[in-house]
């Protein structure tokens, strides 16, 4: 039974229906039927960009089953196309067409909609979708139950364990299929030809942009083999494409890697999950935290090591056989390409100068040096 609870208007065209929340409700506790009592929406709050996400929130209230008042909670999030972000007017208006079109946004209800909670390796989770809907053709609305979580220390432990999983979960015969839930073509050279080529590789040979007080740890060496590398990308593209391709979450950095019990990882936020060279999620696991500035690149060559021990010991763990060699040259590729040459502070450039945004650039250029080298040293 559904009783009328009020207006839910911050949740805008998110919202469902009484019945339809009612029936969430009942499948979240377990129960046949509910009553609804009370509903409140909280906007939640996040503090980094994220172009296919139209909003996030909770929805909480009471329920009264056959013998009891009961408390619920819904993480809501609206996933969206793209070309409905505030970020796409950025966009020169020649490649619009195409720049929608290259960002996947319909993956990640794609994947709650799948068996994928039920096919995860011991050691990782996921919230349970309790429903999923198309608001239109460029958006949806995922509801996902709340996963009690903990405040987790990034130690070197913790990073080792996060890349064993995800070499776990890449080489996951349960989970392969998945592999193919991401609804638009990506490779490594639609990367190159893309993001890399239309915007990276400009600014990389602007000499005007390098002028800039944040780019001073950029030396003149590092800038030349950023750009003597960058006029190689759709070669290095080519060659990690040739390279073996196991499924990816595609942005697994600390961020939507959250503690859950024990030594457990929850994994969010799915819309780029697809297929990719083999090591692709170490990337992200590596240095997503030194770009963004939560974390400094001090150690970041031990700390790569036992990274990519760590995830061949996961692949051999499923059984998986791809050499050494060609997991640290995938890295090293992906390593490059993904966020190597994009290192330059260039995002930077329209706030303050400040300590904090001088030492990010300055890990920056750490991670730019580090990527360089390991290209070199994996080459054959």
């Amino acid at each position: 039974m559904a009783t009328r609870t009020g207006p839910r208007d911050e949740l805008g065209a998110a919202d469902v229906t009484d019945p339809q929340l009612a029936a969430m409700v009942a499948q979240l506790l377990h129960e046949d039927e509910v009553e609804l009592l009370d509903v409140a929406v909280a906007t939640v709050d996040y503090d980094l960009p994220a172009i296919t996400t139209g909003g996030r929130w909770w929805v909480s209230g009471h329920a009264a089953t056959g013998c009891a008042k009961v408390p619920f909670r819904f993480f809501v999030k609206q996933v969206q196309s793209w070309s409905r972000s505030p970020y796409f007017q950025y966009v020169p208006e020649d490649v619009r067409e195409w720049a929608a079109a290259t960002v996947p946004w319909r993956t990640e209800a794609d994947v709650y909609r799948s068996e994928l909670v039920d096919l995860l390796p011991q050691g990782l989770s996921t919230p349970r979708a309790l429903g999923v809907f198309d608001l239109d053709e460029l958006s949806s609305s995922i509801w996902l139950e709340e996963v009690p979580l903990r405040e987790a220390c990034w130690d070197r432990a913790r990073y080792e364990r996060a890349a064993y999983l995800l070499g776990r979960f890449s080489a996951s015969r349960a989970l392969a299929a998945l592999g193919e839930l991401r609804h638009v073509d990506w490779t490594l050279d639609t990367y190159a030809t893309g993001r890399l080529e239309v915007q990276v590789v400009p600014m990389l040979m602007s000499d005007e942009i390098w002028q800039h007080p944040l780019c001073a740890a950029f030396d003149g060496e590092l800038r030349d083999r950023l750009r003597s590398t960058a006029g190689r990308a759709r070669e290095l593209a080519a060659e990690g494409d040739a390279l073996p391709t196991l499924l990816s979450h595609g942005d697994a950095c600390p961020n939507n890697l959250l503690a859950g019990a024990d030594d457990d990882f929850v994994m969010i936020d799915f819309g780029f999950l697809g297929g990719a060279p083999v090591a692709f999620d170490l990337t992200q696991l590596l240095v997503g935290d030194v770009q963004i500035g939560r974390r400094s690149a001090e150690g970041l060559a031990e700390l790569d090591e036992a990274l990519v021990t760590a995830y061949v010991a996961g692949l051999r763990d499923e059984g998986c056989e791809v050499p050494e060699a060609q997991v640290r040259r995938a890295h090293a590729l992906c390593l490059l390409l993904m966020t190597g040459l994009s290192t330059a502070p260039f995002d930077l450039f329209e706030g303050p100068i400040t300590p904090e945004t001088q030492r990010i650039a300055a890990d920056r250029a750490t991670v730019a040096r580090y990527a360089l080298d390991l290209l070199e040293a994996t080459s054959a």
